[in-house]
């Protein structure tokens, strides 16, 4: 399904803006589509930290994809890298004690992680070696990223940005290990649907050693998530080639990188126009002005400036 969709970051962009609107949303960081898509334009005066949050969050998603492209293996420096793009700090490892896992409600403690420096750094070395090294174990890939995904949640790294830099880790795992060509199937939203078991599994496995149930769990999630994603690949290709269709039989600008932008960028503006069609401000404005006018597009004002919302693509990412 992938290789359908002309162009890798129209997927990258859209599926990985709504993971990290989801992944985000599970460390308690709500925010809406239209702030987080507003926030990609990058105008002067709009400011939602929170959804700048979401926007670290993509930009550490391809931080880590391009290293893994590059190297083929994660490396804790790697995994280091992306929890900076994506607390904007470079605090690296937990260095003081006192880091505690707490039930949302209640405030009690229920885990306490390795608390000494030398501690993590032996676990995250044996989990760095436990990632990269096919010998160590013949188990499946999906079970492998079940065990990942728990060991690093136990150690429990960084002061901060654990459980997004962990989801993080499961996706370009299956990257490294072949089972995806991008990194575009995300896990958060079946978290956020059962999130109560997504924890009482983890406490579980450290309580009692009970791996079954933890390991189903995730095979589930990426069942689910792989049918879901199918059919959402889909919607988005028929309207992209619906759009194809009516911009090259109705506009003598058309041209395949018009069409890729309107794609990767729900919400554009004549500077993404300008840039990636290599056009004049005028021309750009132009064009975006004409298929607004046309429906195709909605003009918006945010400042001083304008942004066209594809709303149709907005409608099939919101779902």
């Amino acid at each position: 399904m992938v290789s359908s969709i002309p162009n890798e970051s129209i997927l990258i962009n859209t599926l990985g803006l709504q993971e990290a609107k989801d992944s985000s949303a599970i460390e308690n960081i709500i925010t809406t589509h239209d702030d987080i898509f507003k926030a990609a334009l990058n105008f002067y005066g709009f400011k939602s930290l929170k959804a700048k949050e979401v926007q670290n969050y993509i930009s550490a998603l391809k931080k880590g994809f391009s290293l893994i492209s590059k190297k083929g293996i994660l490396t804790n420096n790697d995994i280091i890298q992306i929890q900076s793009e994506l607390e904007k700090n470079n605090a690296g490892f937990r260095k003081v004690p006192g880091t505690t896992l707490k039930n949302a409600t209640a405030g009690k403690i229920v885990y306490t992680p390795p608390q000494d420096y030398n501690t993590i750094l032996e676990l995250m070395a044996n989990l760095e070696q436990f990632i990269n090294d096919e010998k160590i174990s013949d188990l499946d890939p999906l079970i492998k990223m079940g065990i990942i995904h728990y060991q690093f949640e136990s150690i429990h790294p960084f002061y901060d940005g654990n459980g997004r830099t962990g989801r993080i880790i499961n996706v370009l795992y299956l990257v490294m290990n072949d089972l995806l060509d991008l990194p575009i199937l995300y896990l958060s939203q079946y978290i956020i649907e059962n999130k109560g078991q997504y924890y009482k599994l983890l406490q579980e496995v450290r309580e009692t050693d009970n791996w079954e149930n933890w390991i189903l769990y995730m095979l589930d999630a990426v069942e689910q998530i792989s049918k879901e994603t199918i059919v959402l690949i889909s919607e988005i290709k028929n309207l992209i080639f619906e759009y194809k269709n009516i911009l090259r039989d109705n506009y003598k600008f058309y041209s395949q990188d018009l069409l890729n932008n309107l794609f990767k960028h729900p919400y554009t503006k004549i500077e993404f126009i300008e840039k990636d069609l290599s056009v004049s401000r005028i021309t750009a404005s132009k064009y975006l002005n004409q298929l607004s006018k046309d429906g195709l597009l909605r003009k918006e004002k945010l400042g001083t400036g304008n942004y066209y919302i594809n709303e149709r693509l907005i409608e099939i990412l919101k779902r």
